[in-house]
């Protein structure tokens, strides 16, 4: 629960610090001094949008933070899903600059806007008199059911498989585009695929053709050069070789008398050795290189046909090719296996909709059995409220196909008199009738949602006398458990309920207008709530009625 708030330069607040207890507090003041300003800062510490004309003129930022008591409401799991440190008080800051820039923390701990407003969310529900407009929504009907019916495990095994069902439909769906889109190109395929296949294509052989065609265009050449290379090593009548040993044989007969002859010996005789060897080389390779006009042709005509496919398929190598066959072949692969493949997915998605329908009726029947004690809650505190020929129902219909929460739709219908059939709650109650049904749907999931702070905004709007007097009642009686409702309220009826009230009230200074907000003592909460009764002249009638409301309440 909110236990203390401090508001720095926001709008029309230069600075407040508030004391809040549990049970039920009242805050009161004229129109137009500020209670909006005071709730617009709590929902900017909550983490709704703020801007530039959040701070108060003059000033290059506002300050909003607030301590909150969350011993008892179970969000250690909260905190560390979101790395943050826990402790039974969380203080949660907001700081807008001038600029329009926004930062937040909690515990000291920066955190995003988003992870403040669903904080937020868990510490304080603040009611106020647009939100009435909720109970047109279905969605907000069909949750209060289910807070009342406390299906949350069953809601969340639903919504699991929900999710999984609607993920393998989308799979679905994109297998039997992509195996249509495939077998319009199957004839395509296969065609490149076989033409790829025929010709038989080897990795590297593009660089051995280029090097054979080479050769063969060229043989003669070739070999015309390896019979002269050897012939001017080994020809008749000028051998090198022959030179080359008779000079090794020279320096050997006299290396007994100069040693250095037998190392220059050895080594004019390994030369006669590698030369020997690729004269010898050179004479294989010569006999072996033969001009062929017919494998010329073939070389050239294999070239061309790989140049004219790496054209057509738009890549520069073999490699690449035996890729795209491969891709080929595989695309081919699916579209046979592809209907193996949808079947196997229908049948995980037909058995997913059996669970999915079985859930759903345990989730309708949890509904079901929630509505009818909400039925009979509802007429019996609504009646309380001024509305003796009330007449609530649930209504129950189905959605086509699955939903995100089950397979109902729910409407609250709603007469206010007996001789009227229950129609729509939206269409028919009027603004005083909203305001006590949606207060009275409050009062009953109020437990189940488990917010520590629970605030009213002129909740009462549209009632008086011992009616807002009930209001008043069972919003004290939401202050109970160890909860905190604060209810903003121009009634005396309600104001004199509350354990503690807080006045908002405006002055001007030398600074300019500013709005405060203070805590009455015993005397000016009798003087406070006179006025409320009496206007503008404060009468004795006025303060005896006061002392008189404050202490039957």
């Amino acid at each position: 629960m909110l236990k203390h708030i401090s508001i720095r330069n926001f709008a029309l607040i230069e600075r407040v610090e508030v004391d809040f207890s549990s049970g039920f507090s009242v805050i009161t003041g004229e129109t137009g001094h500020g209670k909006s300003v005071f709730l617009g800062a709590i929902s900017v510490l909550l983490g709704q949008r703020s801007d530039a004309k959040s701070v108060r003129e003059g000033a290059d930022r506002c300050v909003i933070e607030g301590c909150f008591d969350i011993s008892d409401f179970a969000m250690q799991g909260w905190f560390e899903e979101n790395d943050l440190d826990y402790d039974n008080e969380c203080i949660v800051r907001r700081e807008v600059a001038a600029t329009g820039r926004s930062r937040a923390f909690v515990n000291d701990t920066p955190v995003s806007v988003a992870q403040l407003k669903e904080l937020g969310a868990r510490l304080v529900d603040i009611h106020s008199q647009h939100q009435n407009l909720l109970l047109g929504d279905r969605d907000f009907q069909l949750r209060v059911l289910d807070v009342l019916a406390g299906n949350k495990a069953l809601l969340d095994g639903y919504r699991e498989r929900y999710d999984c069902y609607r993920s393998l439909n989308a799979e679905l769906k994109r297998l039997k585009e992509v195996l249509e889109s495939s077998r319009r190109d199957e004839e395509w395929l296969r065609f490149q695929l076989e033409e790829l296949e025929a010709a038989k294509l080897v990795d590297g052989e593009v660089e051995a053709l280029e090097q054979e065609i080479g050769e063969l265009s060229h043989a003669e050449e070739i070999q015309s050069a390896l019979y002269g290379a050897c012939t001017g090593i080994d020809g008749e009548g000028c051998s090198l070789l022959q030179t080359l040993r008779e000079s090794a044989n020279a320096l050997s007969r006299i290396s007994s008398h100069y040693s250095a002859a037998a190392e220059l010996s050895a080594r004019i005789e390994n030369c006669y050795i590698e030369l020997k060897d690729c004269c010898g080389e050179m004479e294989q390779r010569a006999g072996r290189v033969q001009y062929s006009p017919e494998r010329l042709e073939y070389v050239e005509r294999r070239l061309a046909m790989i140049y004219d496919l790496q054209k057509k398929h738009r890549v520069e190598s073999v490699a690449a090719l035996l890729h795209l066959s491969a891709d080929f072949a595989e695309r081919l692969d699916k579209i046979e296996c592809g209907d193996d493949d949808i079947k196997a997915l229908e049948r995980r998605i037909d058995a997913l909709e059996k669970e999915l329908v079985k859930l759903a009726a345990g989730i309708t029947e949890t509904r079901k059995a929630s509505a009818h004690h909400l039925q009979k809650e509802m007429v019996a505190i609504l009646v309380n409220l001024g509305m003796p020929m009330i007449r609530f129902e649930v209504g129950f219909g189905a959605t086509d196909g699955f939903a995100p929460y089950g397979c109902d739709v729910v409407t609250f219908l709603f007469s206010a008199n007996s001789s009227s059939a229950p129609q729509p709650l939206s269409e028919v109650a009027s603004g005083g009738e909203m305001a006590r049904v949606m207060l009275a749907l409050k009062s009953l999931v109020a437990s189940g949602v488990g917010h520590p702070t629970l605030i009213f905004d002129e909740v009462d709007t549209g009632v008086s006398g011992v009616l807002a007097e009930r209001m008043g009642r069972m919003m004290k009686q939401m202050g109970c458990a160890n909860r905190q409702v604060l209810s903003i309220t121009h009634l005396p009826q309600v104001a004199a309920l509350g354990s503690r009230h807080y006045k908002v009230h405006k002055e001007e200074t030398i600074k300019g207008t500013v709005t405060d907000i203070v805590e009455l003592e015993q005397q000016e909460r009798v003087r406070e709530i006179a006025q409320m009764m009496s206007g503008e002249v404060l009468t004795e009638a006025a303060i005896n009625a006061a002392n008189l409301m404050l202490s039957q309440s």
